[in-house]
């Protein structure tokens, strides 16, 4: 087999650490991955070399003498690239604008507290987008940094300039006025909302990726989704649009209350919106490192990326939430 043309650093990266550690477990928690995106790196890695690089039994993992001989070089390529990305530094130093898509969202909140914490001497900002198709042409236009949301309802266009990382499969939520029949049940069975017209963000060209899970969601169900509305800023102007039209919302177990409202989850089944953390391709900035860091250790400690069993979930969601992990 001839030499690889061109080797991914990640996959660099990844063996680098299975060498030292002699431990898939130990290596992926070094590198705050998961071990089966740990795994499947190293497989590539020796696929693109055409040699087995580890001996891996039930009890322990040893370098092949190709291994042996990989490491010194991948070390060094590696620590050229530290070099690399330590000299542009100093253009580094600019603020990481990361947005958080709506005021008292939990997810990209406790993401972006974490950050802050693993990378002190970063100042990461947040913004409100409103909807993750906002926020990409933000992202590649570079006046947004980073931002959360479905990846697979973005445009294959706007997702081609972008990279990706799984956060959580979100399960989804009703919000309803108070006084509407369905409030007084602890769980909304998504049955229970044949018949009625549920808002989604319908005409909003900010929250496409939004409207289209709704579609997704509510065919063969007979929901209706609500046409356009002037789009509502802020929860107060949120709230009274919905206190006026009594339209119920499709939205997170997380979304922020509003007054005159309850949230109630979705179940039988539960519908998830699958969260990722979209960046512009090829931006490196120690900011952005602090948020996948974070992203994998909050997932990981809250089991953001388990997949509740019998969940709801378009096919082409399922492969972009998958695929990266």
């Amino acid at each position: 087999m001839p030499a690889p043309a061109h080797l991914d650093p990640r996959l660099l990266r990844a063996f680098v650490a299975v060498a030292e550690e002699l431990h898939f477990t130990r290596a992926a928690a070094r590198l705050y991955v998961a071990q089966q995106a740990l795994s499947r790196d190293v497989r590539r890695l020796e696929r693109e070399l055409g040699t087995e690089l580890f001996l891996r039994t039930t009890r322990q993992v040893t370098p092949t003498p190709d291994g042996e001989r990989l490491l010194p070089h991948a070390r060094r390529v590696l620590a050229a690239q530290d070099d690399l990305l330590a000299a542009f530094a100093a253009g580094q130093s600019r603020p990481l604008l990361v947005d958080l898509n709506t005021t008292g969202l939990v997810t990209g909140r406790l993401v972006l507290l974490r950050a802050r914490e693993l990378a002190p001497g970063c100042e990461l900002m947040a913004r409100y987008e409103s909807g993750l198709t906002g926020a990409a042409a933000e992202l590649l236009a570079g006046r947004l940094d980073a931002s959360f949301g479905r990846f697979a309802g973005l445009d294959p266009a706007l997702r081609s300039g972008l990279e990706q990382q799984p956060v959580r499969y979100e399960p989804m939520a009703v919000v309803l006025p108070a006084d509407h029949p369905l409030a007084r049940l602890p769980e909304v069975p998504l049955s229970a909302l044949a018949g009625e017209t549920v808002y989604a963000g319908a005409g909003n060209p900010r929250t496409r990726e939004w409207t289209d899970l709704a579609v997704r969601l509510f065919k063969g169900r007979s929901i209706r989704l609500a046409p356009p509305q002037p789009v509502a800023v802020g929860n107060e102007e949120f709230g009274r649009v919905m206190a006026k039209t009594r339209t119920p919302v499709l939205a997170v177990v997380d979304f922020p209350p509003m007054p005159g409202t309850v949230r109630r989850p979705l179940v039988d089944p539960v519908p998830l919106s699958p969260v990722s953390l979209v960046w512009r391709r090829g931006l490196a900035h120690p900011g952005l490192d602090a948020l996948r860091r974070a992203v994998a250790g909050i997932a990981r400690a809250r089991g953001w990326l388990t997949r509740p069993a019998g969940g709801w979930l378009p096919a082409a969601d399922a492969d972009v939430m998958h695929a990266e992990r």
